[in-house]
C-alpha cells in the first residue's frame, strides 16, 4: 500500500501528516510526503525554495512522532498545487492521498476550487480529508450507501484500504416517500401519511439489507439508520449520532447528473461536515 500525504505546511496539513503516519503504521504502508512549489516566478526564487521545502520536510518526517521510524521520503513538485499532487500520486501509484481540511469560512461555497476539491474533482485518487486530530486508530466508521456503483465502489475501496480496519461500521440511508406530499395535499388523514411512511421505510431496509447481502457486506454492518428526508440532512444526523471517527462517501451518487464540482451531496458533505471524510470517486 502507498499513501501519499500533501502538505503547504499549515496546521491543516500537520493534522493530514499525523493521520497519514498512523495509517501508513497500521497498515505497513509506504508513505510520501509531497509539497508543491509555485514555479510561476523567477528561477532561483523557486530553485530557493525547492531547497527550503525539501530540508523542512526533511525536519517534520524526524519531528513528527506519527512519521518516525517509517518507510517514508519527501516529494518536492513544481506547478499548480492541485496538479503537483496529482501528477506525484500518479508516478508513485497511490492508493490514497491524505489532505487537512480546508480553512472553513462563512461562505461555504469558498470550498469551490480549492487545492482539495479540485484533487477530489478530477483525480482517480481516493483522498481522506483530515479535520480532525490524529490521536489514535480509528475505531468507528460510517458509510453512505445510496444502493449505486459508487457508494459501494467507495465501501469497497474503505475496505481494501484497511480504512475501518477493526473499527465499527456503521452504514446510513437516506429514503424519501415521494407521495407522501400528494397524500397530505389530498387531506389523508395524519394516522394513514405515517403508516405510507413507515412502509416506505420498511421497504428501504429490506432493499438495503439485500443490497448489503448481495454485495457481501452484511456481516460488517454494527448498525444502520435509515431515515426519511434528504441525503445531506441524513448523513449529518447520523454523524451526530454515531460520531465515527471517519465518514465514507462516493463522490458521485445515482443520478449521475452532470456537474462542473463533485456530486453535490458528497460536495456538501466535504464543505460541510467537521469530521475525517474518505472521498472515493467512480470507477472510470
Amino acid at each position: 500500500m502507498r499513501i501519499l500525504a500533501a502538505t503547504d505546511f499549515s496546521t491543516r496539513a500537520q493534522r493530514g501528516l499525523r493521520r497519514a503516519g498512523l495509517l501508513a503504521r497500521d497498515r505497513g504502508a509506504e508513505l510520501a510526503l509531497v509539497h508543491v512549489v509555485d514555479n510561476d516566478r523567477p528561477p532561483d526564487l523557486v530553485a530557493l525554495e525547492r531547497r527550503e521545502a525539501d530540508r523542512i520536510l526533511g525536519e517534520q518526517i524526524d519531528a513528527v512522532a506519527q512519521l518516525r521510524e517509517l518507510p517514508s521520503h519527501a516529494l518536492v513538485v513544481e506547478g499548480d498545487p492541485f496538479d503537483g499532487i496529482l501528477r506525484a500520486a500518479t508516478s508513485m501509484r497511490a492508493d490514497l492521498i491524505v489532505m487537512g481540511g480546508y480553512r472553513k469560512q462563512f461562505l461555504r461555497e469558498i470550498f469551490v476550487g480549492t487545492t482539495l476539491e479540485r484533487v477530489i474533482r478530477t483525480g482517480p485518487f481516493p483522498v481522506l480529508m483530515t479535520n480532525n486530530e490524529a490521536i489514535r486508530p480509528y475505531e468507528t466508521a460510517l458509510a453512505a450507501v445510496d444502493m449505486s456503483e459508487p457508494s459501494m465502489n467507495a465501501m469497497r475501496t474503505a475496505m481494501a484500504l484497511g480504512l475501518p480496519g477493526g473499527a465499527r461500521l456503521a452504514f446510513v440511508h437516506a429514503f424519501q416517500p415521494v407521495a407522501k406530499g400528494k397524500l397530505l395535499y389530498a387531506g389523508l388523514a395524519r394516522d394513514a401519511v405515517d403508516g405510507y411512511v413507515t412502509d416506505e421505510r420498511e421497504l428501504a431496509t429490506r432493499e438495503l439489507l439485500t443490497f448489503l447481502d448481495e454485495n457481501e457486506f452484511d456481516h460488517h454492518a454494527s448498525a444502520m439508520l435509515i431515515e426519511e428526508g434528504g441525503p445531506f440532512e441524513v448523513i449529518s444526523k447520523a454523524v451526530g449520532h454515531f460520531k465515527p471517527d471517519v465518514l465514507i462517501i462516493g463522490t458521485r451518487g445515482r443520478s449521475r447528473m452532470a456537474s462542473a464540482l463533485l456530486g453535490s451531496v458528497a460536495e456538501h458533505v466535504l464543505r460541510s461536515l467537521n469530521i475525517d471524510i474518505l472521498a472515493v470517486p467512480p470507477l472510470r
